[in-house]
This record gives C-alpha cells, sequence and structure tokens, in this order.
C-alpha cells in the first residue's frame, strides 16, 4: 500500500494526537473504527468556519481527503500495515454546514475518493454524509471509518 500511495504522490501523516479522552482507533475482532478525523495537516487546522459559508464546498472536499487520510494513519498505527485491510466497511462524514447548505455528499466525496484511489476495490463502502451545526475547533469537516481486516 505504501508504494500506491507513493505512486498517488501522498504520504501518510502522524497520527492526530486525541484532543480529549479516546483512541484514534480501535480494533474489534478483524474490523478497526476510527474516531472522527478532523482535517489536521501538521498539528493545525487549514481552514476554519462553516461550508457554504467561509468554506467554499470545493476547500470542504480537499479537507474531506485530508480527514481519509489521517483515517488511514489512524489505522495503520493500530494494524502496522495498509495491505491488511480487506475492505472499507464504512465512512460516516460530518460537514459543518450554514443553515442553508445541502451539499453534503459532494464534500464526503472527497473521502470516498481518496479511499478508492489508494485502495481500488478494497475502497468501496456504505457511506453517510450529515450536515451539523459546528464541529470540534471549528473544522469544517470530520470523517470517520470502520474498516475490514485479513486475517493476521
Amino acid at each position: 500500500m505504501d508504494a500506491r500511495l507513493a505512486e498517488l504522490g501522498l504520504t501518510l501523516p502522524e497520527v492526530v494526537p486525541p484532543l480529549a479522552t479516546y483512541q484514534p482507533a480501535v480494533q474489534s475482532g478483524v474490523y478497526v473504527y476510527t474516531s472522527g478525523q478532523l482535517p489536521m495537516v501538521e498539528g493545525k487546522l487549514p481552514v476554519t468556519g462553516k461550508v457554504g459559508a467561509e468554506v467554499t464546498p470545493e476547500e470542504a472536499k480537499d479537507l474531506a481527503r485530508t480527514c481519509a487520510l489521517n483515517a488511514l494513519a489512524a489505522v495503520k498505527s493500530l494494524v502496522g500495515d495498509l495491505d491488511r485491510v480487506a475492505r472499507v466497511v464504512k465512512v460516516v462524514g460530518f460537514v459543518a454546514s450554514a443553515p442553508d447548505f445541502t451539499g453534503q455528499p459532494g464534500v464526503i466525496n472527497g473521502s470516498s475518493e481518496l479511499l478508492g484511489e489508494v485502495l481500488g476495490d478494497k475502497g468501496v463502502h456504505a457511506r453517510s454524509a450529515v450536515g451539523v451545526a459546528v464541529l470540534p475547533l471549528d473544522a469544517p469537516v470530520e470523517v470517520e471509518i470502520q474498516v475490514e481486516l485479513t486475517e493476521a
């Protein structure tokens, strides 16, 4: 999987340290569940605010890609190798939305597309894209994923 990331010009970031009392990812049986991942880059949010107001849908879609990369980093930190991912089962994306913004699915496509680029058919998943009033640190987007692992 590292070769595929390099081919795409991507590198997994360091795992974002928890902002409260939780783990970035936990494993239960053959499943790994990530905590909600903010679009942190080098410990900071590159943009804050509501999508459809201070943040454009295009910016938010790019931030959702970053969330997915951060989620993959959390998975790898727990299991050691992304080649153990049998498939992405579910993606849940939260979009801090201006009251009249209804393009949440398009924003979360950033995460879905990134997972497909990196994992191919293993990246195809079920998904929810939810508009919310506010997210931690005034982040525009937050994404969590569930993956199934191959047997060790």
